[in-house]
């Protein structure tokens, strides 16, 4: 299995006009963070979580010709707003994309999209296939797929657990009921969105604390934000199986 960070950012912490922080004015690459997003190939299949805003331009970087489905933690729209260019894949491939999200999502969707979804459709708008789940396993071609429920702030999440690897992005609680999902990982991505503490993210301390419960072989970090400082600095940090993800970072486990 192979995971590639398309994006490892968030909108709180994306450059912008006249910022001069140390993190917008970095000449280090892993400083430079695209709104969050993985990518994972299993089994010759490409598995996309979320599409951020920076969608297109991730996966023109990454130079992925191919995707097979996507998967929706939540509906905020650093997560969904990219879901118009799965129109490039239509093309590509002649087919509709499969979609996999829970109800709710699926209605922010036709909400923010709603000629994607109309009765009668524009010609050359995106087509998707539609697969509600639940937080209850379901297969995708094959491959088992765990939802993990978490909570961020007053709104349910979803993670995902695909083999040995599992993701959560956008969430400062994760039942203990879910905590159990998460044994004998390989390879296990949090958010940690800064130092000090937020209503509705993990910060570094926190996210540290779940990962030492989990007891992963390795972890890294994404959904930065720009008050969590330079990657440098903070790689210094962590414990030696922790680190910071970076935008274009593929581990194979």
């Amino acid at each position: 299995m192979k995971i590639t960070f398309l994006g490892t950012g968030t909108s709180q912490g994306v450059p912008v006009i006249a910022c001069r922080c140390r993190v917008c004015s970095s000449d280090d690459t892993k400083d430079h963070r695209l709104r969050s997003s993985v990518m994972v190939e299993e089994d010759n299949r490409m598995i996309l979580i979320d599409t951020a805003p920076d969608f297109r331009q991730q996966m023109l970087r990454e130079g992925v010709s191919r995707l097979d489905a996507i998967l929706f933690t939540h509906d905020h729209r650093d997560h969904i707003a990219g879901l118009d260019d799965v129109r490039a894949y239509n093309f590509l491939q002649k087919k509709p994309m499969d979609v996999y999200a829970e109800e709710s999502v699926v209605r922010s969707l036709m909400h923010e999209f709603p000629y994607i979804f109309a009765e009668r459709k524009y010609p050359g708008v995106p087509q998707v296939s539609v697969n509600i789940i639940t937080n209850s396993p379901f297969d995708i071609d094959g491959i088992r797929v765990m939802p993990v429920r978490a909570m961020h702030y007053r709104l349910p999440v979803l993670g995902f657990r695909i083999g040995d690897f599992a993701y959560i992005t956008d969430a400062n609680h994760i039942p203990q009921e879910e905590m159990d999902k998460l044994s004998g990982l390989k390879l296990f991505i949090l958010c940690a969105l800064r130092k000090k503490e937020h209503i509705s993210h993990f910060n570094l301390t926190q996210a540290l604390e779940v990962i030492s419960r989990i007891s992963p072989e390795s972890a890294y970090l994404t959904h930065i934000g720009h008050q969590m400082g330079i990657h440098r600095e903070v790689e210094k940090e962590l414990p030696a199986s922790v680190h910071l993800a970076w935008d274009g970072l593929s581990i194979t486990i």
